[in-house]
């Protein structure tokens, strides 16, 4: 089963918490055993993994990456995005999570979020549901 999500940026930098979303996803298809798979079919957005208790953990993460990874810095690709490019491949397109009783298998402290590095946009989010 696969799903599709419209995920729409507010912010040139944006870390947007799915995980209702995606827990909803999961209970409407049924499945009570098996695994999840995102993935992000764009080049300068991604998918993490991360704390959600704290919402200054995810200010944090786009600080650490912006200075890590600055908007300007020489780039020679001409749409002058090199550092969304370079974001998305740091944090990465998808994620795995377990499917256990009909529930995502996170830790207490952990939430799925979209990870926009060009925006404000509208984007996909492919979800990949299968039983086992």
């Amino acid at each position: 089963m696969i799903r599709t999500l419209d995920i729409r940026s507010n912010q040139q930098v944006q870390f947007k918490e799915i995980t209702c979303s995606i827990r909803q996803l999961v209970r409407e298809s049924g499945i009570k055993s098996g695994t999840l798979l995102l993935f992000v079919p764009h080049t300068t957005a991604a998918v993490t993994i991360n704390e959600n208790a704290d919402p200054d953990v995810a200010t944090d993460m786009i600080a650490g990456l912006n200075k890590l990874v600055p908007f300007k810095d020489g780039y020679r690709h001409l749409e002058g995005n090199s550092a969304a490019h370079i974001k998305s491949s740091l944090i990465g397109v998808s994620e795995q999570v377990i499917i256990q009783d009909g529930e995502l298998l996170l830790g207490t402290w952990q939430g799925i979020y979209f990870c926009e590095f060009d925006g404000p946009r509208s984007r996909k989010l492919h979800a990949k549901i299968v039983a086992g």
